[in-house]
């Protein structure tokens, strides 16, 4: 292949939900994924050591596999480290996820939109400037869960989570005032979709799951040159900073089509 990889980052396995997509959209690309398993969960990070660990290993990263396009999907990194990855590496072009407030303010009924992320991503001005922008007209709950994430990558390595322990980390997006009630919630983390149905079987009433996924692998369609036509003649690859899977995650990313 002389095409150039597309390169999705993400401190986990959140961003399999993206690359889901992208493969949909992007048949004839090659695919890098990159799990900087070795410091999840980001959440734990102190910004800055986090802004330098990141734009670090995207120096790397670059330089080995050449990709035409980056994607972070990630609402954490890239409220955190999108605007310095562009500084450091003008030549590149990145693809960030931020939360989909804009679309939730102009599809709700109630004007009751909860956000759901994690707890760095809640307090980020990044965030705070979104809803400002965008959803000044909406009431805005941000919910910032603190194991939600991690609940995730066990669901999707094990096959099983307590339902319990999902519908206390949503409880706080539903919101009742004055007759009305939320009715959009925003997936602001691309780990939360893999526990959608949990979601939807734990919630008091039902609302529309924002989910980004198709939105962003659109975005860096739209970036790409067209690319030869030609399918990909080898395997997509997964790369885990925190070195070789253990077997569960193994298992997972050929489900996913990666080889590690």
């Amino acid at each position: 292949m002389t095409e150039r990889p597309v390169l999705l980052f993400d401190s986990g396995i959140g961003g399999l939900t993206v690359l889901r997509e992208a493969r949909v959209l992007m048949p004839e690309r090659r695919f890098v994924y990159v799990a900087d398993d070795a410091a999840f969960p980001y959440g734990d990070w102190e910004e800055e050591a986090l802004r330098e660990r990141i734009v670090g290993l995207f120096g790397g990263l670059i330089e080995e596999h050449d990709p035409a396009l980056c994607m972070i999907p990630c609402n954490t990194a890239s409220t955190l480290v999108l605007a310095d990855l562009r500084a450091a590496f003008p030549q590149m072009q990145f693809v960030g996820t931020v939360p989909a407030i804009k679309p939730a303010a102009e599809r709700t009924r109630s004007g009751l939109v909860s956000v759901l992320a994690t707890p760095g991503t809640v307090k980020r001005q990044y965030t705070r400037d979104l809803v400002t922008q965008w959803a000044a007209k909406c009431e805005v709950e941000l919910v910032g869960s603190v194991r939600l994430a991690a609940l995730a990558e066990t669901y999707m390595r094990h096959g099983f989570v307590e339902e319990e322990a999902v519908a206390a980390e949503t409880a706080p997006c539903f919101v009742e005032r004055e007759g009305r009630r939320t009715d959009i919630v925003v997936l602001a983390c691309t780990h939360y979709p893999f526990l959608a149905n949990r979601m939807r079987k734990t919630a008091p009433w039902p609302v529309d799951w924002l989910d980004p996924a198709e939105a962003i692998a659109r975005r860096a369609l739209s970036l790409l040159a067209p690319a030869k036509g030609e399918m990909p003649s080898g395997p997509d690859r997964a790369i885990f900073t925190g070195g070789g899977p253990d077997a569960a995650t193994r298992s997972l990313i050929r489900g996913f089509g990666l080889v590690a």
